[in-house]
């Protein structure tokens, strides 16, 4: 058997051959052929193909150890590429202990020679010296070889490391995983890090999953962290709890395929922190032997229907007795009998009493039948409800719904089918075909796989990459446009399905066994012919092809090339000639639909194409599935009011049957909708969400993958309504009389009682005779409609037992279970016996209503009052309590203050004289909660004034009645009411309204859930509703608003009121002073009867027009006025503002001011005087005044309406005074003044200070050589502006070492030779006439400090700056002297102390001698004299003075000049 090369030789960078260079080639060549070492007679030969090269290697075996076999060529050990250059030699693979490497070079060779002339040496001369010299001789050669090896390695490696920076291809690989991710088992609250290292080229891409659900980092934000960096990925859980238990999954994909690793996640809990959420687990096992647990599901989930995209919730709550907090049920979920398991799609919980499945993004597969099974010890119970998913909104109109269940089939490395089934929703148009869509693994890029659409179900999609693994979905396409994608499909891998088997499989124990699953690939082989090879599939748009691998195991890297040929022709022409396919599967497309086709196979590797496989027989292209044939007998039987059961024969032609989609439609209405959106596979379906009372007819089609069958005949209409059934047995007999020969039994109406009334009951009895019971007996022959029947001709002292049946329209039920056995004596007790016949009415969420019937029998003395208890319905016995400390006279209490939510029970006690006698029979349990959808009795008065109680009822069914009561005894007597129903509404209208209509009124309607309710007329409600009667019969016409008064343009008077509501026939009369008033010259009138608006103008009041206005309304019979009074102060103030507003019109004829004249500031202290103006023309002009001088004229302004504008800067004293605006035109004019002077004046200072106060800047800091200054800036400053510095609150006393002043826009305080005393708060105050503004600074502390250091500084500055030596002047800069000239100069000096002075020469200094005479008088002047000036004496001079405080320098230059030369340059 032949070993496959070790996984450490593969990786190795020796492996491949690539890293070869020409040179080493040619020496093993020259090797090769000049050796004497030759291979045995067997010789094995191999032939691969990588990177373009072509490489053959030979293995030399021993002949003497092997079976003859025909020699060979001699074997070589080059490789070369595809022009036949030597570029390396190939390292032959040996696979057994028999077979032995030739040698590596020539020095390999020698060594060989002189080991084995060693060897003979041994054998013939014994001398050590000999061997010696033998061994380091072989050591020599040794380490030549060794040196020579290294050095050949070394060139080697170089030239394998530039190949693969030049050709990246050779790096490529698929992920590994060096490191995988370990499982953890961690406390709660703990944190937890599963760790990768990922190799591969390229760079792998890595994403991780918990329980096949991909982790968002992002959507949980703290729980999961993700971190990469430099192949070591990291999954960090923080704070793990009991839902992080899961199998996480890491995958690593690039471009050369995909590869996962998997690692558990146990979350313990501690003892003691358990979530009271949650079931607790555990302390030790649970003894569960002998218990009986009985499991019942309540609380539970309906019919539900959802729209695809939205979510929805399942739920049910479990009770388990006895309770067992450490006992935790089997849960489970089922959708049409298949088991679910939680997914990204649907999620599942349980609270330790509450079953939750929720839906996280519905779609059409999630439709179906949903049961819950909780599973105990001692059996288990279900529950199941049907869950419709509608169609989501098309996108487009009448656009088709979209597929549903997309499933991937028969996947191999290039090539998967994807089948779907089609929507029930074709949006009124056939379906043209559908298009498949395919998004890689890891991305959200779709790609259309199909150009044009197809009909059928199934499609096979192509040229897909080996190794990496998509997704699928599947839109449909009408006439109107694209249906939205369906769900995506689960992520399939392209990938040979041996390959995926072996992925899938878990690892298995050691055995002891090596099986070797694989063998090394066989080089240099071409394969056989592939086998078995089928048409799998044939439609008119492509056929599938399949075939299985050719028999010979080991065979490297075979594809397969698919030909096909025209039946009756020999001309084969390949399908596939540019790219062979890797997998054994292939889809032919572009055929000629009609024309038949045979095809073969071949099968190709590295080393060549093989014999084409056995030609399949001719085939036609068309659809081999044809659309089944439609169903038939289509059935609906009535069900529930809600629903319709619809059965059908099945298609009889139907091959591949997917199921049934079933519609129906209202009768006459014409519109078909769905009834399911996944195909039903049976012939019996239910239709739910109809409406009650319609009639419906139903169809139904057949689907598979060819398409949907032509609609099945129409069915009958059918009513939707409930269906007719028996009564269940009526339950709950008690005995409420005995005497010596009759008994009086009682019983409760059944829980279903088919959907009819019961029509009657019968009763029968049986004698019981020392346990042994008789035959039934009939109590009575034709049926009694009562709960209560007396049975007579019994035997005094014996025992009896009762059953009862009940019956409708349908038939008699079945009996009830047996009753207790009584004893047929007379009662002798004196107390009463129990009340019967109880029930509830009008339960809401706080009360309920309670009624029952008299005790047959009295006791002693007559019945006269009642008890009512009350307990919560799992309560014990001992929890009955009294609802009424003192006895109800009627048969009815209204029980409030109940716990919402709360499950109670009532009984009653009856009680006479003698006392309170038997309890009643206990009621069924009912929740004190108000149903969704609950209505009240409504009381309405008409507009005629007729009093009725109106009641409306949703939920009633067809057998439904409205009953009326008075006092909950039901109303037969029609003198005091009148009835009225109609609809799902009923009235009940008063007659003649008085005292005896005084009551407690309910209305209870049959054959629902209980639906009442009740409306209590006191005396007090019917006298309001006898005053709101009379008002409707004598209507007053309602006011928005009374009678009012305003005044409008020019003065008129408009006096107005407005009515909430008047018809067109509604009319107005205007009265003054009793006297009637019309339309005319001094009166106009409007009435608005849209808005009910009523108005009379005047034009102007005169004296005469003092007195009462007032306006009277008729509208049918409804009447109404309003007055209002309008004399003394009250009209002359009113006349005066009308003749101002007329006035004011008249003005705003000609130009005219819309604002007058006033002043603004602006942030720079500037005081704008403006006015605005309006129903201005080129003509008019605006003069400006001051005190009756003109200051400015505006003329030939170019706007209608606007502003004018006079500035004043720097406003001061001087421009006070009266300012006036003139605006005059042809038209009129008008004048504006405005007083500035005195109080004018003074507020707009004020308001200008203000502006100043609030532009200064904080007080601040600084120092001066003469102390320290605080100061501000403000934006501008007026000499009238008043400031106030303050120290300590106080107000500082300025003198000679504290001043203040103004520079420019600055402000400040000057403390001269400043002290500790001056520290302290100082504040500056400015004044605007109002509240002021402060600013304030604390000299103090650091501030002070740094302050008075400051000064000190700076006065230390001054001093040396006024003493240092300093040279003032009188001093030139340029001097030009004739030679033999006299030269002197003479400058000021000073300093204290009196400086040092030193003269300088071109930078050197000079002394005084005959020549040059330097000399200082009074300290004051320094003088530089030359008696007799020469050439030597030009050049640059310097006077330098120095004393302590700092050093000065002046400069000048001495040009001196010979005469001639001078005359010689004017010439």
């Amino acid at each position: 058997m032949s070993g496959s090369i070790p996984f450490y030789q593969k990786h190795h960078r020796h492996y491949d051959y690539d890293y070869r260079s020409k040179e080493t080639g040619s020496k093993l060549s020259q090797y090769q052929t000049s050796s004497r070492y030759t291979a045995g007679g067997s010789t094995s030969a191999t032939t691969s193909r990588s990177g373009g090269h072509k490489v053959t290697s030979y293995s030399g075996l021993d002949a003497s150890r092997l079976s003859p076999i025909p020699k060979r060529v001699k074997p070589t050990y080059l490789a070369v590429d595809k022009e036949n250059q030597i570029i390396g030699y190939v390292v032959p693979i040996f696979r057994g202990s028999q077979e032995f490497a030739t040698g590596f070079s020539d020095t390999e060779e020698a060594r060989v020679r002189d080991t084995a002339a060693y060897m003979a040496r041994r054998d013939l001369f014994t001398s050590g010296l000999e061997m010696e010299r033998s061994e380091q001789t072989s050591r020599r050669e040794a380490m030549r070889e060794s040196a020579e090896r290294i050095s050949l390695n070394k060139r080697i490696y170089e030239h394998g490391e530039h190949f693969k920076r030049m050709n990246e291809d050779s790096l490529m690989h698929i992920p590994e995983f060096v490191i995988k991710p370990r499982s953890h088992t961690v406390w709660e609250k703990q944190s937890v890090r599963l760790h990768c290292t990922v190799s591969g080229w390229p760079d792998p891409r890595v994403v991780w999953y918990k329980n096949n659900v991909a982790i968002d980092s992002l959507s949980n934000a703290g729980k999961f962290t993700l971190e990469s960096r430099y192949n070591m990925h990291t999954l960090e859980i923080n704070r793990c709890d009991f839902d992080d238990t899961a199998q996480y999954r890491v995958s690593a994909m690039n471009s050369k395929g995909e590869l996962s690793a998997f690692a558990s996640v146990v979350v313990k809990r501690f003892r003691g922190e358990i979530d009271g959420s949650l079931p607790r687990p555990r302390h030790g096992p649970v003894s569960e032997y002998g218990i009986n647990f009985k499991t019942h599901i309540v609380d539970t989930f309906g019919v539900s229907f959802g729209r695809e995209g939205e979510t929805m919730s399942l739920g049910c709550t479990v009770i388990i007795y006895p309770a067992l907090d450490r006992y935790q049920p089997e849960i489970q979920w089922y959708r049409d009998d298949v088991l679910l398991s939680p997914s990204k799609w649907n999620q599942m919980c349980w609270s330790g009493d509450r079953a939750t499945l929720t839906f996280t993004h519905l779609n059409k597969e999630d439709e179906g039948l949903y049961t819950l099974r909780v599973t105990t010890k001692s059996g288990y119970e279900t529950y199941s409800a049907y869950v419709f998913v509608r169609d989501a909104e098309a996108e487009v109109e009448r656009a088709p719904g979209a597929p549903l269940d997309v499933r991937c089939l028969d996947a191999n490395k290039d090539y998967i089918i994807v089948t779907w089934k089609q929507p029930a929703v074709d949006g009124g148009d056939s379906i043209l075909g559908y298009f498949v869509d395919r998004c890689e693994v890891g991305t959200t890029h779709w790609i259309q796989c199909n150009d044009t659409p197809v009909k059928f179900a199934r499609f096979p999609v192509t040229c897909l990459v080996e190794g990496r693994s998509y997704m699928f979905r599947v839109r449909a396409v009408n006439a109107s446009g694209m249906s939205r994608p369906s769900r995506a499909s689960e992520p399939v891998g392209a990938m040979d399905p041996a390959d995926r088997a072996r992925m899938r499989g878990t690892s298995a124990p050691w055995t002891g066994q090596i099986i070797v699953t694989e063998e090394e690939p066989a080089e240099g082989i071409v394969p056989g012919r592939p086998l078995e090879l089928q048409v799998t599939e044939a439609t008119k748009n492509y056929v599938v092809l399949s075939w299985n691998p050719p028999g010979e195991k080991g065979l490297e890297g075979v594809m397969y090339y698919v030909e096909k040929c025209v039946s009756g022709t020999d001309s084969w022409q390949r399908v596939n000639t540019e790219i062979p396919v890797k997998s054994p599967r292939f889809a032919l497309f572009d055929l000629a639909e009609g024309k038949s086709y045979s095809f073969r196979v071949r099968c190709c590797n590295a080393a060549g194409v093989g014999e084409p496989s056995d030609p399949t027989e001719a085939t036609t292209v068309g659809d081999k599935l044809d659309i089944p044939s439609a169903p038939s007998k289509v059935v609906p039987i009535r069900n529930t009011d809600t629903s319709v059961v619809v059965s059908w024969e099945a298609s009889r032609e139907a091959k591949e049957l997917v199921g049934y989609y079933i519609e129906g439609s209202i009768v006459g209405s014409n519109e078909w909708e769905p009834c399911n959106n996944k195909p039903v596979n049976g012939t019996r379906f239910i239709c739910h969400g109809l409406t009650t009372g319609e009639k419906y007819i139903f169809r139904v089609r057949a689907l598979n993958a060819a398409g949907l069958s032509q609609f099945s005949p129409e069915s009958e209409p059918v009513e939707v309504k409930a269906a007719i059934a028996s009564p269940a047995p009526p339950y709950g007999i008690t005995v409420l009389e005995c005497v010596c020969d009759s008994m009086v039994l009682a019983w409760k109406q059944p829980s279903f009682i088919g959907g009819a009334d019961i029509t009657g009951y019968f009763v029968d009895y049986r004698e019981v005779i020392d346990g042994v019971t008789g035959k039934w007996h009939e109590a009575n022959i034709r049926a009694i409609s009562d709960r209560a029947y007396r049975v007579s001709d019994l035997k005094e002292n014996k025992k009896y037992q009762f059953q009862v049946r009940a019956a409708n329209m349908a038939g008699v039920g079945i009996p009830s279970p047996p009753s207790d056995t009584f004893l047929c004596e007379e009662w002798t007790i004196a107390v009463p016996g129990p009340p019967h016949d109880l029930q509830i009415r009008e339960v809401r969420s706080d009360s309920l209503v309670l009624l029952w019937k008299p005790p047959v029998y009295q006791g002693r003395d007559p019945v006269n009052g009642f008890y009512v208890d009350i307990k919560e319905a799992e309560a014990p016995e001992q929890a009955w309590r009294g609802v009424n400390k003192k006895a109800a006279e009627k048969m009815f209490i209204k029980i409030k203050d109940l716990k919402e939510g709360e499950t109670f029970v009532f009984r009653v006690r009856a009680q006479n004289q003698a006392g309170v006698g038997q309890t009643s029979a206990v009621t069924e349990p009912v929740v004190a909660l108000t149903k969704p959808g609950t209505k009240e009795i409504v009381v309405d008065v008409d507009d005629d004034g007729i009093i009725s109680m109106n009641f409306e009822c949703c939920d009633m069914t067809p057998d439904s009645k409205f009953v009326w009561s008075k006092n909950y005894e039901e109303i037969t007597d029609p003198s005091r009411l009148t009835l009225e129903t109609k609809g799902n509404k009923s009235k009940a209208v008063f007659n003649t309204p008085g005292e005896e209509d005084i009551a407690i009124y309910s209305c209870l309607v049959t054959h629902t859930d209980g639906v009442s309710s009740s409306y209590t007329v006191s005396e007090e409600e019917l006298k309001r509703l006898l005053e709101v009667s009379h008002d409707h019969k004598f209507p007053i016409i309602p006011l928005k608003s009374e009678l009012a008064v305003e005044l409008l343009e020019k003065g008129k008077v408009r006096f107005w009121l407005q009515a909430e509501k008047m018809t067109a026939n509604g009319k107005v009369d205007y009265i003054f002073n009793d006297n009637a008033v019309s339309q005319g010259d001094k009166y106009k009138m409007n009435f608005d009867k849209n808005t009910g608006v009523i108005e009379m103008i005047m034009d102007s009041l005169t004296p005469q027009d003092q007195g009462t206005f007032t306006f009277q309304l008729q509208d049918g019979k409804a009447t109404n006025q309003s007055s209002l009074v309008l004399i003394g102060d009250v009209f002359e103030e009113l006349q005066k503002e009308s003749e101002f507003q007329m006035k004011e019109w008249v003005r705003k004829q000609g130009p005219h001011f819309i604002e007058y004249l006033g002043y603004e500031v602006t942030q720079e202290c500037c005081v704008i005087l403006k006015c605005k103006v309006g129903n201005m023309k080129k003509e008019t002009s605006a003069l400006w005044y001051k005190d009756g001088h003109q200051i400015k004229a505006d003329e030939h302004l170019g706007f209608t309406e606007g502003v004018l504008k006079l500035e004043i800067a720097q406003i001061s004293k001087k421009d006070s005074g009266v300012y006036e605006v003139v605006l005059q035109d042809d038209r009129g004019k008008d004048i504006s003044k405005l007083n500035l002077t005195d109080q004018g004046f003074k507020e707009l200072m004020n308001e200008v200070f203000n502006f100043i106060a609030n532009s200064s800047t904080p007080l601040k800091i600084t120092s001066t050589d003469q102390g320290i200054r605080l100061y501000t800036f403000v934006n501008y400053y007026n000499d009238l502006l008043q400031v106030t510095w303050h120290y300590k609150d106080s107000a500082i006393a300025f003198s000679d070492r504290i001043k203040s002043g103004v520079v420019g826009e600055q402000l400040w305080l000057q403390i001269t030779e400043p002290t500790e005393k001056d520290t302290g708060k100082y504040a500056i105050e400015f004044n605007d006439g109002k509240g002021g503004l402060r600013r304030t600074v604390e000299l103090a502390g650091q501030a002070f400090d740094d302050a008075f250091a400051e000064f000190k500084r700076l006065q230390a500055t001054a001093i040396a700056e006024k003493s240092r030596a300093r040279v003032a002047g009188g001093l030139p800069d340029v001097v030009t002297i004739q030679e033999g000239k006299a030269l002197n100069l003479t400058c000021n000096i000073s300093g204290d102390p009196l400086p040092e002075v030193t003269w300088l020469k071109n930078d050197r200094e000079i002394t005084s001698d005959d020549h040059c005479i330097l000399k200082i008088a009074s300290g004051k002047f320094a003088s530089f004299t030359i008696t007799g000036v020469n050439t030597s004496d030009s050049g640059k001079y310097s006077i330098l003075v120095k004393n302590k405080h700092g050093t000065e320098s002046a400069d000048f230059t001495v040009s001196v000049f010979i005469p001639e030369e001078v005359g010689g340059k004017k010439k």
